[in-house]
């Protein structure tokens, strides 16, 4: 390894894991005390639903993590922050009706990663069953050039993966600043000593998928390194 990768790649590597870290740190940090507020996570995703007209979304606890299903019509909340009474679990769940609000307001980037994520997991299946096939391939044909599909394969399976979490960015923001924050401010759910805490715990929700997109893309980087070798 030269001596500036030396350097470079634990400075990539540490600004990958940060993001993580922060959110992790965040979310827990205001998960305390657990009874700071009259009503559940579950409990206030159901009010603003209801008084935005979206009754036919449904509230749901879900092992799979807190999120918004536009397909289920459904705002899913780990338990958590569907039990939970914490800043954090009433900030998180009025961030996933941001979400449902998109949804009904035909936001495009919503749409957009939808359909992104649809072709994704297409693009990602097919990059698994390539990066299978090729091998046997190239052994019974004895010839280099499905190696270049070998490639293909790899970056087709990690590359959708990192333009999935890019455009995920400005739906995050968009779901925590324009939506969640005004609602919860002007419906006045949250002490007004908390508001400055719950706009860290918004960032932390939106900034979910920046260290996700890093580290895509240093697995992309390690992956074109290892086929120079």
């Amino acid at each position: 390894m030269s001596p500036i990768l030396f350097v470079l790649v634990p400075i990539l590597m540490l600004a990958a894991w940060l993001p993580g870290w922060w959110v992790r740190r965040t979310l827990q940090r205001y998960s305390e005390p657990a009874d700071r507020y009259y009503g559940s996570g579950a409990m206030l995703a159901r009010l603003l639903l209801d008084k935005h007209g979206l009754t036919q979304v449904s509230v749901e606890e879900s092992e799979t993590g807190d999120h918004y299903d536009p397909e289920g019509r459904a705002v899913r909340l780990s338990a958590h922050t569907y039990h939970q009474r914490s800043l954090t679990a009433v900030t998180v769940a009025a961030h996933e009706v941001g979400h449902a609000l998109q949804h009904a307001e035909g936001y495009a980037p919503l749409a957009l990663r939808e359909r992104l994520v649809r072709f994704a997991i297409k693009g990602q299946r097919l990059g698994a069953m390539m990066m299978v096939a090729v091998p046997v391939i190239t052994v019974l044909t004895r010839h280099p050039a499905p190696g270049l599909l070998f490639v293909l394969a790899g970056l087709l399976s990690m590359g959708l993966a990192a333009v999935v979490h890019l455009v995920t960015l400005p739906t995050e923001f968009d779901a925590s600043f324009r939506r969640a924050l005004p609602m919860l401010e002007r419906g006045g759910y949250l002490h007004p000593s908390d508001q400055p805490h719950a706009r860290k715990i918004l960032e932390a929700a939106a900034l979910t998928y920046v260290g996700q997109s890093l580290m895509t893309l240093l697995n992309i980087a390690a992956w074109l390194r290892f086929l120079r070798r």
